[in-house]
């Protein structure tokens, strides 16, 4: 009996035990890896298209104004201003609100693209910066940051942008990050994320203790399919965005 005491008190302490997914985690900036369809965006004549973006924007003026656009979950006006001969910058607004703002402004060998953004969709505005590579050629007579880009670097994120926490239970998981949030069952429902303009509803599925696919709908389809995976006091993210046909992977480390 002295021998079974002390095991049988452990029990408790390991059925209640949380999963390694549990905790507050925090973007590891240099972790970034792309791959798939690039980013396409040009500016030529005066006009911005973009045919990466979900549905595709064709010949917006690059004037400097804000202008209607339609079928978009973030935004529901574009603003694109020709900042100099290598740099632009693009303004999203909903409702009359700012969304997102981000430049681009291109190296002098015209191969890579620095980016700066603020992302609106938060309880704090999320803030960084990024590199990325020139995989397609800009058209003749465009501008210089017009062509196919893939991301490779992420750097300079705030809190807002890069921090985010989760907690599996029997029969579900829940996330946080932002003002943003979730408590989501594994049955196969859609669950709403909470704060979120765009109105993103996701559906969890439990891989194991450690590992859990969430998908991503938005204006009734399946737009991501994001698989997290923690082992000790890492956190690996692969992100499959289905409309654009781009996957990123990106490593979290555990935050105090």
């Amino acid at each position: 009996m002295r021998i079974a005491i002390p095991a049988l008190a452990l029990l408790p302490a390991v059925a209640l035990a949380g999963s390694p997914l549990d905790g507050t985690w925090k973007l590891r900036a240099g972790s970034v890896k792309t791959t798939g369809k690039p980013d396409s965006r040009v500016v030529v004549d005066g006009l911005y298209s973009c045919a990466s973006c979900v549905p595709a924007l064709e010949k917006v003026p690059a004037d400097g104004t804000f202008h209607k656009v339609s079928g978009h979950a973030y935004y529901d006006a574009i603003r694109v201003r020709v900042v100099s001969a290598s740099a632009i910058e693009i303004t999203l607004q909903r409702g009359g609100r700012p969304a997102a703002m981000t430049t681009y402004t291109v190296s002098d060998d015209g191969h890579t693209i620095q980016g700066r953004f603020t992302d609106y969709s938060g309880t704090v505005p999320a803030t960084g910066s990024f590199s990325e590579r020139r995989v397609g050629a800009a058209p003749p007579g465009a501008h210089l940051t017009s062509g196919a880009w893939l991301i490779k670097g992420l750097a300079d994120f705030n809190d807002a942008a890069s921090v985010s926490s989760y907690r599996m239970t029997s029969d579900g998981f829940s996330m946080k990050m932002n003002g943003l949030s979730y408590d989501a069952k594994f049955d196969g429902k859609q669950y709403p994320v909470v704060g979120d303009p765009g109105g993103t509803l996701v559906t969890l599925k439990k891989i194991n203790d450690h590992t859990v696919l969430e998908a991503d709908y938005r204006q009734g389809r399946l737009v991501e399919e994001v698989r997290l995976s923690a082992t000790g006091d890492t956190l690996k993210l692969t992100d499959r965005n289905v409309a654009h046909g781009q996957t990123m992977t990106m490593i979290f480390d555990r935050h105090p």
